[in-house]
C-alpha cells in the first residue's frame, strides 16, 4: 500500500533530532542521498516546515528547496541587491500547514474574493488558481498527496481571502492523518539534542 510505502521510506531514512527555541528539528537523509529537514512545534506537534536538498549533477551539495514555510530569500551581495530587488508588491506563494489541513497563502493579492477560482486539475494532479480579471493564475502541486498515492479531492478545497492574502485549503485525507500520527509518536522517540548539546543525536 502506498501510504505504508512512503512511512517505510521515512522509517528506514537517518535521522537526526535536535530541540531548539520551542522546536522540534528532525534531519532526514535517504539512501538516494537526498535530505529532508522538518520543524515542529514541541507543544502542537505542528508542522512548521520542511526543506529539501538533493546532491547536484558534480555531487555537491545542492541548494535547500522549501516545500512549507517562509520562502528562503536568495542572498545576494551588497551590490546585487541594490540592482535586482525584488518589489514588495509582487505576489508571495507559501505553504504554511495546520493539523487538519494543506494550506497555503499569497500574500499582496488586493482583490476581493470574488474574483478568484480555485480548482483541482485531476489529471495533471495539482490545483489552479485564476481571477476573472486576469491578473493571477498559479498551478501548484501537493507533495503529500504524490508521496502517499492518493487522489485529488475538489470537495477537500476551499479557500477565502483577508488582508490582501488568499488563503487556500485542503482537508488532509484520513490517511495522511493517521500516518502523520504514527510519525509523530516515532520522531517523539528519537533522543534529541538540546541546542547546548553539539551534536545532533543520531537515530
Amino acid at each position: 500500500m502506498a501510504v505504508s510505502s512512503w512511512l517505510e521510506r521515512l522509517r528506514a531514512a537517518r535521522k537526526t533530532a535536535l530541540v531548539q527555541d520551542g522546536k522540534r528539528k528532525i534531519h532526514y537523509l535517504f539512501e538516494d542521498g537526498k535530505e529532508m529537514a522538518e520543524e515542529y512545534d514541541i507543544k502542537t506537534g505542528q508542522l512548521m516546515s520542511r526543506k529539501w536538498r538533493e546532491k547536484n549533477t558534480l555531487g555537491g551539495t545542492g541548494k535547500w528547496q522549501v516545500e512549507v514555510g517562509e520562502p528562503t530569500s536568495p542572498l545576494l551581495g551588497a551590490l546585487e541587491s541594490e540592482l535586482i530587488t525584488e518589489s514588495s508588491s509582487n505576489p508571495i506563494f507559501m505553504r504554511k500547514d495546520t493539523l487538519s489541513s494543506f494550506q497555503w497563502r499569497i500574500r499582496n493579492l488586493p482583490y476581493p474574493k470574488e474574483v478568484y477560482s480555485v480548482s483541482v486539475e485531476e489529471e495533471q494532479r495539482c490545483c489552479v488558481i485564476r481571477t476573472t480579471n486576469k491578473k493571477y493564475y498559479k498551478k501548484f502541486s501537493i507533495p503529500d498527496l504524490d508521496r502517499y498515492h492518493l487522489p485529488l479531492d475538489a470537495a477537500a478545497l476551499s479557500f477565502t481571502h483577508a488582508n490582501n492574502t488568499l488563503i487556500i485549503m485542503y482537508q488532509k485525507p484520513k490517511e495522511i492523518l493517521a500516518a502523520e500520527e504514527q510519525l509523530q509518536k516515532e520522531l517523539k522517540k528519537i533522543k534529541a539534542a538540546n541546542s547546548g548539546d553539539g551534536d545532533c543525536k543520531t537515530q
